[in-house]
């Protein structure tokens, strides 16, 4: 069904990819404007629409830079505002977006700020931050980012890839080439040689060098409502596990924790899904009906920003409800290089005050 269904979309396909060609060129050729600042833009962005990871390279890059002065600007998908958001204490997923809320609660040495019109937005940082990250800003190419990080995910790059609307990619593969930085994510923790090597072939001879790969490393469990943690590992066979996930690829969590338990109900929904009252009343239906002793309710941390919300709260909050929450790392042959790039990069771009 979807191989037809990609044939039936293929023409529209390659519409669109020439319509991105031409607007590529057009900024490539100067036609369109791109802005460029005396000050460190980096961005995180993929190829494909989808998770790849983004929000977790943005976090390894705050703890590696860690003594700048940093502001994190996304587009704050999902949320209900617009214009120039700067998060604060009154801020919420509905305000600036889910991702974002999980950077403002994660680092509060780190500015977060949302804005659609990335220009606007890092004109309104710039003169009071040393680095600038822009989360999910490959393709917006009004900004001329100093270092582009690209990311793949491992699985989705051994497959073929098709253009929308009939595949996931934004852009044509070949638009890799302006990144200074292409990082494999989501690979295997040992990956093997031939694996490698199949991923690096994808790219041509003169990005090489710039190909890393990382994989997701989980940390402890954290309660949503309390300081309270707990291991995966008290998870037993026994446990009875309600996972609720609006993210795009669940598989990874899914794997990670059948190494403690098959007993696995899934409430899946769409990425960046907003949750409504009757889907965290399903969750709490089953999670109540189960008679075992040995239960829990997990989440994502993204997911957990969309589910401090008040109402949300009042359900919620005498359960068992705790998120997971993810980091990256990276291979160790790529690790040193890969970020003596960036902060060599950083060195040389940072304006004199």
């Amino acid at each position: 069904m979807i191989k037809y269904l990609r044939l039936l979309l293929f023409p529209f396909s390659i519409l669109y990819g020439l319509v991105v060609v031409l607007r590529n060129k057009l900024y490539d050729l100067g036609l369109l404007k791109s802005t460029g600042f005396d000050i460190p833009v980096i961005c995180v962005g993929n190829l494909v629409v989808g998770g790849s990871g983004k929000s977790p390279v943005t976090e390894y890059l705050v703890h590696l830079l860690e003594g700048h002065k940093i502001a994190i600007l996304s587009r704050g998908y999902g949320r209900k505002t617009k214009g120039f958001v700067l998060a604060d204490h009154n801020a919420t997923a509905q305000t600036i977006g889910d991702e974002p809320m999980q950077f403002y609660n994660k680092f509060p040495q780190v500015t977060v700020a949302v804005c659609e019109d990335r220009v606007k937005g890092i004109n309104l940082l710039k003169d009071s931050h040393d680095i600038i990250l822009m989360d999910d800003a490959y393709q917006h190419r009004s900004v001329k980012p100093g270092f582009s990080i690209l990311l793949f995910e491992y699985q989705k790059l051994l497959k073929q890839q098709f253009l929308l609307p009939a595949g996931n990619l934004r852009e044509p593969f070949a638009g890799y080439k302006r990144a200074q930085a292409l990082l494999v994510t989501k690979a295997p923790v040992q990956i093997i040689k031939i694996d490698r090597e199949k991923c690096i072939d994808k790219f041509n001879h003169k990005s090489v060098a710039d190909v890393s790969f990382s994989f997701i490393t989980y940390g402890n469990l954290e309660h949503l409502f309390s300081s309270t943690s707990q291991a995966c590992d008290k998870i037993t066979k026994d446990t009875a596990v309600f996972l609720l996930t609006g993210i795009a690829n669940p598989l990874p969590l899914l794997n990670h924790l059948k190494n403690y338990t098959t007993d696995i109900e899934h409430h899946d929904y769409p990425d960046h899904h907003q949750f409504s009252k009757s889907n965290i009343e399903n969750l709490i239906k089953a999670f109540n009906s189960d008679v075992r002793k040995e239960k829990i309710i997990i989440t994502t941390e993204k997911d957990a920003q969309r589910l401090l919300d008040v109402t949300f709260k009042e359900l919620l909050l005498n359960l068992p409800v705790f998120y997971l929450p993810i980091k990256i790392d990276l291979q160790k042959e790529d690790k040193a290089t890969f970020d003596q790039k960036i902060l060599n990069y950083v060195s040389s771009t940072t304006r004199n005050r």
